[in-house]
């Protein structure tokens, strides 16, 4: 189960330090048999943006801004406890965290260039609509 150990890579050279994740544990809802009201599987996992060494400025920045309706106080929480074990919800979580902050950090992407339509296609456009209204007009019985 290789997830937990080991630095957690959110893009290139940079990943989160064990040291700046908080755990917390508590009982979770939801289905389980009858150790469930005794082990603590649900796990909320803090991360705090604000006050991290570990991201490069710019990212950090990028971050702070589209993650700020999800932020408390400059913190990240995320929740998993869509598993019955602890160590898969903590692999959720982390794998959550890993990927909301890959999201969050991402360069914008490139503006769009604006291309011209060339004339020729939008004088043939004109000269089929108005070769159309000549058909339809020539549909109507007038003249008989």
């Amino acid at each position: 189960m290789g997830v937990m150990s080991g630095p957690h890579v959110i893009r290139g050279s940079v990943s989160l330090p064990e040291a700046e994740l908080r755990w917390r544990f508590s009982r979770s809802s939801g289905p389980g048999g009858q150790h469930v009201n005794t082990s603590d599987s649900q796990v909320e996992l803090r991360f705090d943006l604000a006050a991290t060494e570990s991201l490069p400025e710019v990212w950090k920045e990028r971050a702070l801004q589209r993650l700020e309706g999800r932020l408390v106080d400059g913190v990240v929480v995320v929740r998993a406890s869509e598993h019955r074990s602890q160590w898969r919800n903590r692999e959720a979580a982390l794998v959550r965290l890993t990927s909301l902050l890959a999201e969050a950090t991402a360069p914008p992407p490139r503006p769009r260039r604006k291309t011209r339509i060339p004339r020729g296609i939008n004088e043939r456009r004109l000269r089929e609509k108005k070769q159309r209204g000549e058909t339809k007009r020539g549909r109507s019985g007038r003249d008989w």
